[in-house]
């Protein structure tokens, strides 16, 4: 049996799997809301009971730079170690940052988890960019060595913020103003940075506000949530012009990342956030940004978009890690 995680700042899901005819299958699941807990040893706890399972191998992904087996949380109070949890639950443990694990989960998935947002075809070989965009913003890379591909995470979520639009320069004015200084990507590309775009707006007044609107989103317990719903469902022209926005931006970092790495077999984009706004990701916002790279807007044309559905990659890849270990 392994032991599986997918820590998040919002929710913490555990599974325990078995194997089943060379495969993988979850005998329990559970998910939690993070900052309901102190530590996540309280989390591990509750879910294994009086009775914990003797266990191969646990591995979880983990919102946060993993260094030497250690990961300070970046958006909880929380630090988790490879060789006090392995201590704690009597197996091999591996700290994963999440989009490590995320990316090892979508080399698992069918095709059919994965929806086109270009007409470039993936080739097998050759890098592949990772981003997603959740309760923070995740980057990671995916390369192949002719035989199998490999993993490299980043903290790139963490750079900086780089406008490409008068509105989007003001953006950026905004954002230094409330963070006092440095602005990261992941300010604007995340559930909290939709709800900044909003903000903004709302704030410079450059777009009409619905009074009905306004006050529904600040009475939510997730603002960022409820923009994302006016919008899609065509309610409110401001949160349509926010979430376009988002989605803008959000192609011009993945392009960012797709140039950096020169990821000519594809780009991945996974999160919570895309799978929910697919069908405005796919009327053209997230590719205008993702091509408007000036001379090498051919280049970028020619690298297939995949929006990937399946909720569960990180929690999919921790597994097939913690199997690696028995």
């Amino acid at each position: 049996m392994f032991l599986a995680g997918d820590i998040g700042g919002t929710k913490t899901v555990l599974a325990l799997y078995t194997q089943r005819g060379g495969e993988l299958v979850i005998a329990r699941e559970a998910s939690v809301p993070s900052r309901d807990h102190a530590a996540f040893e309280d989390i591990l706890e509750a879910f294994l009971g009086l009775e914990p399972p003797r266990l191969e191998g646990a591995a979880f992904g983990v919102a946060g730079p993993v260094v030497e087996g250690r990961c300070q949380t970046t958006n909880l109070p929380w630090v988790l170690d490879e060789r006090l949890l392995a201590a704690r639950l009597g197996c091999p443990v591996r700290l994963l940052n999440d989009l490590e694990a995320a990316a090892l989960g979508m080399l698992q998935l069918p095709p059919e988890q994965r929806v086109p947002l270009s007409t470039s075809r993936r080739a097998r070989d050759g890098m592949t960019a990772v981003i997603a965009a959740g309760t923070g913003l995740g980057q990671a890379l995916l390369f192949w060595d002719g035989l199998r591909y490999h993993v490299q995470p980043t903290e790139g979520g963490h750079c900086d913020f780089a406008p490409n639009s008068a509105e989007e320069d003001a953006l950026l004015v905004w954002l230094r103003g409330k963070f006092g200084g440095h602005v990261s990507v992941e300010r604007v590309l995340s559930g909290p940075g939709l709800f900044n775009i909003w903000t903004f707006l709302r704030d410079t007044r450059r777009v009409p506000m619905e009074e009905a609107a306004t006050q529904a989103i600040m009475a939510s317990p997730d603002p960022s949530a409820a923009i994302a719903r006016l919008a899609m469902e065509g309610r409110d022209g401001a949160c349509l012009h926010a979430l376009t926005l988002f989605c803008r931006i959000y192609g011009a970092e993945a392009a960012n990342l797709a140039l950096k790495c020169l990821s000519s077999a594809g780009v991945l984009v996974g999160g919570g956030i895309a799978p929910k706004i697919l069908p405005l990701l796919k009327q053209g916002a997230f590719m205008q940004g993702f091509l408007d790279k000036g001379r090498f807007r051919n280049l970028l044309a020619a690298i297939p978009v995949e929006v990937v559905l399946e909720p569960r990659a990180p929690l999919i890849g921790a597994a097939h890690a913690a199997r690696s270990l028995a």
